[in-house]
């Protein structure tokens, strides 16, 4: 008796591979990757549906009715349904394959004009069709654990009690105070309003005034961590920075939780199990993606994260970071003094050969630092801190808050802001204020340093860079 399709549920490709389906009928659909005819009067399918970076091998016989007509027609990129008996394999690397009861071709794909046919295909080529690079075993694989990344990190937050906040994308404030921002209007650009002073009329604007995309949900989550106590958010942000570079997007994704009730030495605890949270999880929940990349990306990218996890973070003064740095012989292309900002190099060199793990740096210069974070008693620096792992150097930016009132509004003022402007802000100083903090975690330079893609670009779906915005 055949098994009716419609009262078949699918099953998908990472289930199909598993043993314990033997001698079960399974409807299975996705894309063939490869068709291989054999001389015996049968076809080999390889079969991916995206669950997982392996196929699931498909014998097809020469009995079926639309073998000669549709199945030796298929290619690469031909989409099918195949309803199927599991058997045991005889091949090595697999548990199992499918005998095709049926196959139903959905769609083919044309093999002199589909773009993946070739191996080898570089990662600056799919750049250009990236509505079909998540077809290829790299960004499939990058998929899924950006995917498991952002599952680890909502379980982080919701295991601890920790509230998810939706901030605005649209905003008037500028949290880093730096000005890279990109600018939200509906104002016809070809006869812009201007008041008789020549200035921009921005009261005839959609808000009324000058407002943008955000570059961080910060300022809003501390909004709502000194109502809830602990929250997180996690969604775009932007920045009009014109760098052209494999580490800079104008649109990614950032997680930055805020926690009332917390001083910095709480803040650096977070962030160190947050990131031994998702790197054991990636590890454990993405075998077989991380031996791909382990293997045709970067060989060390599974040593690297497993002795992360396994690590106690060193925590660092800034002061003394420089003195370590200064004392260490190295010939730096930045030199190194008290008072810059480090870089990459600085960093790496302490996480790489000073310490050979993570290294969280704190207390930096107020003059490097953004208005927000708390100033010390030494008048000179401010409770910020930079969480270091090898390979890249900075991944994790955070701060005990400034919670008080006073202090606040001369910081704004000395790094050029109109407290007026930040009156809200403001006003969680004026009532009822808390000790609080917080960081910040680049989605995709996580998933960068994860997976070992050499390029920031190849870790989201769709980039957004200077002169690039398509799809």
């Amino acid at each position: 008796m055949t098994t009716k399709i419609e009262q078949l549920p699918r099953t998908t490709v990472s289930d199909a591979l598993k043993a314990e389906l033997i001698g079960k009928t399974v409807r299975v659909c996705g894309w063939v990757r490869t068709r291989r005819d054999s001389k015996g009067g049968f076809s080999f399918l390889e079969l991916n549906d995206g669950s997982t970076i392996k196929n699931v091998q498909v014998l097809a016989e020469a009995k079926l009715p639309n073998y000669e007509s549709e199945i030796l027609k298929l290619g690469t990129g031909s989409s099918v349904e195949v309803v199927a008996n599991v058997v045991e394999s005889p091949g090595k690397g697999q548990a199992t394959e499918l005998k095709a009861e049926s196959v139903r071709v959905f769609g083919y794909a044309d093999p002199t004009t589909y773009p993946l046919q070739k191996k080898g295909t570089s990662f600056e080529f799919l750049r250009t069709i990236a509505h079909l690079r998540p077809r290829t075993n790299t960004f499939g694989a990058v998929a899924r654990v950006r995917n498991e990344i952002s599952r680890s990190i909502h379980n982080f937050f919701n295991s601890r009690g920790f509230i998810y906040v939706h901030s605005p994308i649209i905003t008037a404030s500028d949290c880093e105070g730096a000005g890279q921002m990109f600018r939200v209007t509906t104002l016809d650009l070809d006869q812009i309003p201007r008041k008789d002073n020549k200035e921009i009329d921005f009261e005839q604007d959609f808000f009324g005034r000058p407002t943008h995309l955000t570059v961080s949900g910060q300022l809003e989550g501390e909004i709502y961590a000194t109502a809830l106590t602990n929250v997180y958010t996690f969604g775009p942000t932007f920045r009009a920075e014109n760098s052209n570079t494999s580490r800079h997007l104008a649109e990614f994704w950032m997680i930055e939780p805020e926690m009332a009730f917390c001083d910095l030495e709480g803040n650096m605890q977070v962030a160190e199990e947050f990131l031994k949270t998702i790197f054991n999880d990636v590890l454990t929940n993405c075998p077989a993606d991380m031996e791909f990349f382990n293997e045709r990306i970067d060989k060390t990218v599974i040593e690297t994260l497993k002795s992360i996890v396994s690590s106690d973070f060193v925590r660092l003064s800034y002061t003394d970071a420089v003195e370590t740095l200064k004392k260490s012989g190295e010939t730096f292309e930045f030199p190194v003094e008290w008072g810059i900002d480090l870089q990459s190099e600085h960093e790496r060199y302490l996480t790489e050969k000073t310490f050979k793990k993570p290294v969280i740096v704190y207390d930096y210069p107020k003059d490097i630092k953004a208005f927000y974070m708390k100033m010390n008693d030494d008048g000179k620096t401010v409770r910020a801190m930079d969480v270091l792992v090898p390979k890249v150097g900075e991944i994790i930016g955070g701060s005990q808050r400034e919670e008080r009132l006073e202090v606040l509004e001369e910081r704004m003022k000395s790094c050029g802001l109109n407290p007026e402007e930040y009156w809200w802000y403001l006003d969680l100083r004026r009532y009822g204020t808390v000790p609080h903090a917080g960081f910040g975690l680049g989605l995709e330079r996580t998933v960068q340093f994860v997976t070992g893609m050499a390029n920031i670009r190849d870790v989201i779906p769709f980039p957004r860079a200077p002169k690039s915005a398509d799809f």
